[in-house]
């Protein structure tokens, strides 16, 4: 265009987030790309490094949120930062008393200049955190700053622990509770960021005193009653920070549990003893005063049997084994001491059954525990997408011993129904197991309503549920029903992919997870009606589904090459580096599309997503779906086909081979000729 002093101007798109076109991303311009003639980057950067410093405050407040627009930009950012812009930053927030609309936008500024990792959380001076702490220690400051201070932090205590103890240290956890009980849903949101943030970067004990004083303020009550029964849905990312707070809490149990026990242990042995002594102390009390040491440990042993160890000489033994480890001798204890009753009659009850037919208390508690800490994934790291948890947990402070107290119980109940004996143990754990997964499947929300379901749940309702399935499986292997599934398929199939490419015209939020954090920026894609399109773009916090026309971002269908899943993807590679996200890498797709082989990389929310859009870009591509959930609404959608065309046969049994053609007749006589009638 024979520009004079072309160097200060560039081309920026006009839609969307406005990025700047450089050489490494000039090939992404699409067919039908608005794009803007302005100044260049460079140009721009020197005129707002310029106008913040400015002395009158209207140029200076829109300097700076112009900046923190245009900082999203990485090539904006990079000019800026060169012009060692973030010191003038550091020295607004330093040494300014604005609490304002002009602090906010130097924060998020502050904020987008960090997000592209040009310079380390650790060199940001003293003076600089003391001020962001202050904002959030502050009672009147306007409620964006707080929330823009509470991510600062947030993204600075996983960096390094001398910002970690810095931030502890200055923000107390009494401070992060008040945040927690505004009305802002925003500000709540944060302060329970940074309140995760600091528990997953604490060491062991740390984390141990930090969940003791938030039990000790009964944060659990206050999470149950306003965060999870608020008259606001629950968003995404609160659900994720309270699986994580849940998963924190569970893990204090993983030191007892990975423990054997000490048989040198003096603390330990009383427990032990203690056990005994709770069941059984009227009887042997009186009595074992007048015996001798040999005649009172055999008494002991007898004692240990009927409660129901293994090793009734020397019970310890028995919790040797980790896990369950301490666990199941803490569980013991807490179930006599907490509930008395309901365990002198469980221990009573069984040591007068006959031998056969008791329920070892001891070792059903054992192997419960273990149990337990399968189904409750105690020990296991936390995931960073996850969002599954359990409503009841915050209901109750000593959860897992309450839930044990529930199930040890239930154990009891259930070795009664199934008449077990010593050899059908396993069998009888194995039956409870699955009363515990099927009821906390239906997240109950409270211990006393899990209490009912699970005892509901008894051990004729378990068989008919297996009889159910197991019929349902034999009734759909018989020959002739397994060729008329092979016929119906290929129709079932078609419905299936109609449905997924209805799911993908609809659209899907889409969430930016950073190699740092997770992240509040969403994106939304959708396929055109005509399936000819693809249509994306960055949508704002709260839009559920834009309309096309407000997506800018374009990929016609004709131009995909093929579809990455997993590992493959290039956005999965680039994090590989660090620790590998198994959640993430199942979650994780990407779509290669055009000549010079770009790719669109996407993060599902859930599995259920992620199968979905999968396989409608198989579809679109032209190949065969292959998520696992394709199976399971086939197999559904076939199940229900297959009922309703047996319906007829209703306890008909259907046999193998189809029954013998009979021989043809001697002679075709009896044949009606209609010529002769109609004469």
């Amino acid at each position: 265009w024979s520009l004079p002093n072309a160097e200060r101007y560039a081309l920026q798109y006009a839609d969307g987030r406005q990025t700047y076109i450089t050489e490494s991303n000039r090939g992404e311009i699409k067919n039908g790309s608005i794009l803007r003639l302005t100044t260049s980057p460079d140009q721009e950067a020197e005129r707002l490094y310029s106008g913040i410093q400015s002395n009158n405050s209207d140029v200076k407040t829109d300097s700076l949120k112009k900046l923190a627009s245009l900082s999203q930009d990485v090539t904006f950012a990079q000019e800026f930062i060169n012009r060692n812009g973030l010191k003038q930053i550091f020295y607004i927030v330093e040494e300014g008393n604005d609490t304002g609309e002009m602090l906010a936008h130097t924060l998020k500024a502050f904020m987008e200049l960090m997000e592209h990792d040009f310079v380390s959380w650790e060199t940001l001076s003293a003076a600089f955190i003391k001020k962001i702490v202050s904002y959030v220690n502050m009672n009147v400051v306007d409620a964006s700053v707080q929330q823009l201070s509470l991510s600062i932090l947030e993204n600075m205590v996983p960096t390094s622990r001398l910002l970690f103890e810095l931030v502890r240290k200055e923000v107390t956890l009494d401070r992060l509770l008040t945040h927690l009980q505004v009305t802002n849903a925003q500000l709540q949101l944060k302060a329970m960021a940074l309140l995760i943030a600091l528990l997953l970067a604490a060491t062991d004990a740390e984390r141990r005193d930090m969940m003791d004083y938030l039990r000790e303020k009964n944060v659990r009550q206050f999470i149950h009653k306003n965060i999870i029964h608020s008259s606001e849905p629950l968003g995404d990312e609160m659900a994720h920070y309270l699986y994580v707070l849940q998963s924190v809490s569970l893990n204090l149990c993983e030191r007892r549990m990975r423990t054997s026990m000490d048989p040198y242990s003096q603390e330990q042995r009383e427990l032990l003893q203690s056990l005994r002594q709770t069941a059984f102390e009227s009887e042997s009390e009186a009595s074992a005063s007048n015996f001798s040491t040999e005649r009172r440990r055999s008494l002991c042993a007898k004692e240990f049997r009927k409660l129901g160890f293994m090793n009734n000489s020397n019970p310890a033994e028995d919790l040797r084994r980790a896990p369950p480890g301490l666990l199941a001798l803490d569980n013991m204890v807490y179930f006599s001491r907490h509930t008395p009753n309901a365990y002198s009659r469980f221990v009573l009850e069984n040591s007068s059954r006959e031998d056969k037919h008791e329920c070892p208390f001891a070792r059903s508690s054992i192997q419960l525990t273990l149990i337990l800490c399968e189904i409750l994934h105690v020990g296991e790291p936390c995931s960073e997408t996850a969002q599954a948890f359990y409503p009841m947990f915050f209901g109750q402070d000593h959860f897992f011993e309450e839930l044990f107290c529930i199930c040890i119980q239930l154990v009891n109940k259930t070795w009664k129904e199934m008449r077990a004996t010593q050899e059908d143990f396993d069998k009888v754990l194995q039956v409870v197991r699955e009363q515990i997964t099927r009821t906390l499947s239906l997240k109950p929300t409270s211990l006393e309503l899990f209490k009912t379901r699970v005892n509901a749940l008894n051990y004729s309702e378990i068989l008919k549920l297996r009889q159910t399935e197991r019929l349902h499986q034999e009734e759909t292997l018989a020959v002739p029903v397994l060729e008329l599934r092979e016929r119906l398929k290929p129709e079932l199939l078609e419905l299936i992919r109609q449905q997924r490419l209805l799911h993908l015209c609809e659209g899907t939020l889409f969430r930016k997870i950073s190699s740092r954090r997770r992240q509040d920026k969403l994106w939304y894609c959708r396929l055109s009606p005509n399936h000819k399109v693809l249509h994306y773009g960055d949508v704002e916090e709260g839009v559920h589904s834009p309309p096309i026309e407000s997506l800018p971002e374009k990929i016609p269908v004709a131009d995909m090459k093929m579809l990455l899943v997993g590992k493959e993807c290039p956005h999965t590679k680039e994090k590989s580096s660090g620790k590998q996200n198994k959640d993430v890498l199942e979650l994780a797709f990407s779509i290669v599309y055009d000549v010079e082989e770009y790719c669109l990389n996407f993060i599902a929310p859930t599995r259920y997503e992620f199968c979905l859009w999968t396989d409608g870009l198989n579809v679109l591509l032209g190949k065969e779906m292959t998520s696992e959930r394709t199976q399971t609404d086939l197999d559904v959608l076939l199940s229900m086909e297959l009922k309703l065309r047996l319906l007829d046969l209703e306890n008909v049994s259907i046999p193998d081979t189809p029954p013998p053609i009979p021989k043809p007749p001697s002679n075709l006589n009896f044949c009606y000729d209609f010529r002769h009638a109609e004469q």
